[in-house]
């Protein structure tokens, strides 16, 4: 884990990113990270106030509270970032791209895993809640204000309140494309209306 490597992610994964001094200065979610990183080592080392304070610092500096018990992988990239909460007993793979106001949160008042496991190469859209000790797979998705309560096999996309399910996850450059999920609602209703026109036909013709 480095800062060069999360540079060339950061460079990656947001094509708004035109130079290394603006990545420097100007990327809160970047900042996060780096901050995590010796709290979590004071964290492992003990030191538990000491690794609070660090991260609630970093939290007071960027808008994203990332608890120094959490593991993360390499390569974790928070794009704009306010608003972002880790808790304590996640687990984040490599490569996971997460944007602004999502939370993995805890759904347990035990001193326990309570807090979601995030697989490699996942996107966690803008608002999503995930909630307790679930597993999200490998190269899955979870769309915008998504809630999900449940574990999600590898290359899956959920969606909705609370999350379904569609197949594809997202891998590579189709990692930025988490836009592009289906209109669970909007085929749910089709399908009611569908319903509602035989029926009438079916009324009529009696």
């Amino acid at each position: 884990m480095s800062i060069a490597e999360d540079i060339r992610t950061a460079f990656k994964k947001d094509p708004a990113a035109r130079s290394l001094a603006e990545l420097l200065f100007c990327y809160p979610g970047l900042h996060a990270v780096w901050l995590y990183r010796p709290a979590h080592w004071l964290w492992k080392a003990g030191l538990y106030f000491p690794a609070r304070l660090l991260s609630h610092l970093a939290r007071f500096l960027t808008g994203v509270e990332i608890h120094p018990g959490a593991e993360i992988g390499r390569r974790l990239f928070i794009d704009h970032g306010m608003g972002v909460v880790i808790g304590e007993t996640s687990v984040i793979g490599d490569d996971v791209l997460i944007y602004q106001g999502v939370v993995l949160g805890g759904t347990s008042l035990e001193h326990k895993k309570r807090h979601p496991t995030l697989g490699n190469g996942v996107v966690v859209g803008a608002g999503a809640i995930v909630l307790g000790a679930i597993n999200v797979g490998d190269r899955s998705r979870i769309g915008a204000a998504s809630v999900v309560l449940q574990d999600i096999p590898p290359d899956t996309t959920v969606f909705g309140v609370p999350a379904h399910s569609a197949r594809g996850g997202a891998g590579g450059s189709a990692q930025l494309d988490h836009n592009k999920l289906p209109d669970y609602c909007g085929e749910e209703m089709r399908r009611v209306r569908k319903e509602l026109d035989e029926l009438r036909r079916e009324i009529a013709a009696k």
